[in-house]
């Protein structure tokens, strides 16, 4: 992680990004919605970590008679949802309207949903939009930086075993090593 400050909020409507991501989808279908919605929060929690980003991903209550509540699910990810009669779209709108002139917000504010006229709407309030497939993309970049930041990691603490004793005990070593 970068720092402990988060560098943007991102709002994600997770029904949206869940019903256009095909392995969202997949399991959705195969192993219902509450499967999906934490394969998207796990994939959101890496990704939010690595480029320091508070997120909370939203979703409707989908038709449930239940009040609204979010559940914390890291430091910086948390996951909304809504009151029966109020919609992902509704939820992220206020909060941009809001965080417009809130100083405690970072200043960058990143709604991610495919929704054109929600993308309209949150950039009038002065956000950032992602389409939920360019998330996807930048999810599996910021994957393959990390797996290559770990392989490079790997490749340079194998000589240094040798490099961390200390001198007396490096010697004995290239001893043994000649036979001496």
């Amino acid at each position: 992680m970068k720092s402990q400050s988060p560098e943007a909020l991102l709002l994600v409507d997770g029904y949206n990004v869940i019903g256009a991501w095909h392995e969202l989808k997949t399991t959705r279908d195969r192993h219902g919605l509450e499967m999906a919605r934490d394969e998207l929060i796990e994939v959101l929690i890496n990704y939010a970590s690595h480029n320091c980003y508070r997120t909370k991903v939203v979703f409707d209550a989908h038709y449930q008679q239940t009040p609204s509540q979010e559940e914390e699910h890291t430091q910086f990810v948390s996951a909304y949802y809504t009151a029966f009669s109020e919609t992902a779209d509704t939820y992220i709108e206020k909060a941009c309207a809001a965080l417009r002139h809130d100083y405690n917000t970072p200043r960058r504010v990143i709604v991610v949903t495919s929704d054109q006229a929600q993308r309209h709407t949150v950039v009038g309030y002065g956000a950032e939009w992602m389409s939920s497939l360019k998330l996807q993309s930048a999810v599996a970049a910021a994957n393959r930086r990390s797996q290559d930041h770990r392989k490079r990691q790997r490749h340079q603490r194998r000589g240094q075993l040798l490099n961390s004793l200390d001198p007396k005990t490096q010697q004995i070593l290239r001893q043994l090593r000649h036979g001496l």
